[in-house]
């Protein structure tokens, strides 16, 4: 029996680094099927652009946080072109696979870089950013690094983070193993999903984490399907 009450310690199967660059790009094409068929990047970019109209500025940096093939950063550039905003982007992710892939797919994207790093390693005067989007990675992580992640999160953005993650509760788990069934194709994606929502968080434990980051304001919003969105924005912006 499935249990929800905690976090799962499971690991998922494409946080595997041995796996080959056909491999990542099939499952990575599957969890993009899923974010365009649910609405799940439309979420983050929802949120940035809220972020933006609050705190307008003439040009922006902006880090997406295990990028995977940069779907999400591709939407953020086209939306940004077409609104007329200035921005330099950049996409980072653990697995040298999904870094060579986003390279070759968005290589017709200018003021665009893709850089294989560990999240951990990145510091505010090489990496700072004035927003940092984290989509469907926060999970990725035990429950003993997400704190440090966060607060790496809040050091590296001068103004704010889009968080967008997983609802853990059981009626997501029967739905998406109806839908992974029919629309999509890899195993390693449909087990993994399911692996994620055992993976994902609660409101409480997200207003929890919120707490460990006490001179930000927090939003945090359910989303439809099964996601949470969390904004954070510094109260005082450091000087820069």
């Amino acid at each position: 029996m499935i249990r929800y009450k905690k976090r799962s310690t499971e690991a998922e199967l494409m946080d595997d680094l041995h796996l080959n660059r056909d491999q990542i790009k099939a499952i990575l094409e599957d969890i993009n099927t899923a974010n365009n068929m649910l609405g799940g990047n439309r979420i983050t970019l929802k949120a940035l652009k809220r972020l933006m109209d609050k705190d307008p500025l003439k040009e922006y940096e902006i880090l997406d946080v295990g990028c995977g093939d940069g779907s999400l950063l591709r939407e953020v550039a086209l939306f940004c072109n077409k609104a007329g905003v200035k921005a330099n982007l950049k996409g980072i992710d653990l697995n040298g696979e999904s870094i060579a892939l986003a390279r070759k797919k968005n290589a017709d994207l200018k003021n665009t870089t893709f850089v294989q790093e560990d999240v951990f390693n990145l510091s505010p005067e090489k990496d700072g950013c004035d927003f940092l989007l984290c989509t469907l990675t926060l999970h990725h992580f035990r429950e003993e690094e997400i704190t440090q992640l966060i607060r790496k999160f809040s050091v590296l953005a001068r103004t704010g983070a889009v968080i967008n993650d997983l609802d853990r509760n059981r009626i997501a788990h029967v739905l998406f193993r109806m839908f992974s069934y029919v629309f999509m194709r890899t195993d390693i994606a449909r087990q993994d999903g399911l692996t994620s929502i055992k993976k994902g968080f609660t409101k409480k434990e997200l207003l929890a984490l919120s707490r460990d980051l006490p001179g930000m304001t927090h939003h945090i919003q359910w989303r439809w399907a099964f996601r949470y969105e969390w904004c954070f924005s510094h109260i005082n912006p450091p000087l820069l």
